[in-house]
């Protein structure tokens, strides 16, 4: 009799030979089989080369998204806090200082102003963003900043070379361990294109390995720049070997590539998602990041989410959106559904 008991990493079947993990493919199963001596693997990624993805149904798709009129008035500013706690709050730049870091943490605290959700009716509802993203160098400052303003939420760091990932193994395995050892919760590592594009897939499953064995009981956001994929079908396979590998989350982008998240991109990963959930009853949570900035391209993301995961993955434990000018525009609708005006550059708190 075997016994299956799911779990966030994997599935864990209970045989006689001793517990096995689980991980499906379309068409096989992966294996890792913990043993007395470690873990042997027992891999089988044949199916991944016969993987095709068919393009213009999924751009037809994306047209039917992008086509849609959006809601209005009450329903949009609900749809739009909704938003907000989607939010990984981020900031990426070379000149970030331990100030902007202290400001980006209290705008995560505070991301509407307090009289704007007393007009809502929604002061009382612990509304903050989802968490802050920064780089490593700065964890320490961002734990100390959201202690300072007495906020719980996750601090993000991207790591393995971001964003290129063109760095040793070594160095990166190396990043992620200090930003953990930092304070961060959550860890968004880039892989190596160079793999997906030149079809080493088992290399590729080693490596995420890798990363999720560093980063320990810290969440693992996986970013696959897809922009740099070279096809969907490259996508589709690039997030199903990253889910097998034990990633919590599977990420578009890094938001420093030309092309960031797209509809098309987000579509597939999407279904790949839904595939590995049938297959092995892990939900794991999707993030688009790069390019997203108004109000209205936010709610175009949580429709696409709510039609193709359901209302299960409409929480933070599954959907974020990386951004950082994203946050400044859902507050001035905001602000302009509460007072009927937009607001002038002087009304709302710099975020």
């Amino acid at each position: 009799m075997v016994s299956c008991l799911f779990s966030p990493k994997a599935c864990v079947l209970e045989t006689p030979s001793g517990p096995i993990r689980r991980f499906c493919g379309p068409d096989e199963i992966v294996c890792i089989r913990i043993t007395s001596s470690g873990k042997e693997k027992l891999k089988d990624l044949s199916w991944i080369s016969k993987i095709q993805v068919n393009q213009p149904a999924v751009l037809r798709r994306a047209e039917q998204i992008q086509a849609r009129r959006t809601i209005k008035k009450e329903w949009q500013a609900a749809w739009l806090l909704k938003a907000v706690t989607f939010i990984d709050l981020t900031t990426l730049s070379g000149d970030d200082t331990s100030s902007n870091i202290q400001r980006l943490c209290y705008k995560a605290k505070y991301p509407i102003r307090e009289d704007l959700l007393k007009a809502l009716n929604m002061h009382d509802k612990g509304i903050t963003t989802a968490a802050v993203c920064v780089y490593p160098a700065r964890v320490g400052d961002a734990v100390k900043a959201l202690k300072a303003v007495g906020c719980n939420i996750p601090v993000a760091s991207v790591a393995t070379g971001f964003p290129a990932g063109q760095t040793h193994l070594k160095t990166r395995l190396e990043e992620i361990r200090l930003a953990v050892e930092d304070g961060a919760t959550e860890i968004d590592v880039v892989i190596n294109r160079t793999l997906v594009l030149t079809g080493q897939w088992e290399a590729l499953y080693d490596e995420i390995r890798q990363f999720r064995k560093a980063c320990g009981e810290a969440h693992l956001k996986t970013i696959l720049a897809t922009g740099e994929l070279g096809s969907l079908t490259n996508v589709y396979k690039a997030s199903m070997i990253a889910m097998m590998a034990g990633s919590d989350f599977i990420k578009t982008s890094t938001g420093k590539e030309i092309v960031n998240a797209t509809f098309p991109v987000a579509i597939v990963m999407l279904r790949a998602i839904r595939d590995f959930f049938w297959k092995t009853g892990n939900k794991i949570g999707f993030k688009p990041a790069g390019g997203i900035r108004s109000a209205k391209d936010s709610l175009a993301w949580v429709s696409l989410i709510k039609e193709e995961l359901g209302d299960e993955w409409l929480k933070p434990e599954l959907f974020r959106i990386g951004a950082s000018t994203l946050l400044s525009d859902i507050e001035r609708q905001i602000y302009h559904h509460v007072t009927g005006r937009y607001a002038a550059y002087h009304d709302l708190p710099m975020s």
